[in-house]
């Protein structure tokens, strides 16, 4: 019993311990993380897509929890999207919107759904996103740039009409 009331003051006083520790390493994780990001985020600049998505990758396998995290996974999606890999681009712009609800690409992602909608053709689902985003984010410039892109497709949608179209109604 001795031996157990030692081993639990001991565990006790290696989690505590433990707790210090990646408190005290949090600045410096963070210092990491953020040299990191701005590294790949520079090969995204330089359109070394390829090269950005695994750097993208790489920095939510390791700092998946971090406050860039959310970040990291909407530009994971820019990268698909730009290479022409439309499926991994949605998978990526919807875990923005899954996992990370207070992200502030949330309205960007929403966005990008759309317009990987609109590259895939389907059209209704693109306009459902612009919709969202409209309703959702009404003053943000995503708005903005959803309703053009719904004033294009239903531009493009217009029936034309010629004077053999035109029926009389007497």
């Amino acid at each position: 019993m001795r031996n157990g009331l030692k081993y639990l003051l001991f565990v006790t006083a290696t989690v505590i311990f433990s707790l210090d520790l990646a408190v005290a390493a949090s600045p410096q994780m963070q210092d990491t993380s953020r040299h990191l990001y701005d590294r790949v985020m520079e090969e995204f600049k330089h359109k070394d897509y390829e090269a950005a998505l695994a750097g993208f990758r790489f920095f939510l396998e390791l700092h998946g929890q971090s406050s860039l995290a959310a970040n990291a996974q909407y530009w994971t999606g820019e990268c698909h999207y730009r290479l022409g890999h439309y499926k991994e681009a949605l998978k990526s712009f919807y875990d923005v919107v899954s996992y990370y609800p207070l992200s502030p690409k949330l309205a960007a992602s929403s966005l990008k759904i759309g317009q990987t909608y609109t590259k895939m053709k389907d059209h209704e689902k693109a306009r459902m996103m612009y919709e969202r985003v409209i309703d959702q984010y009404p003053d943000s410039s995503e708005a903005e740039i959803a309703r053009k892109a719904l004033e294009a497709t239903a531009i493009r949608n217009e029936p034309t009409t010629s004077s053999t179209d035109v029926t009389e109604e007497r």
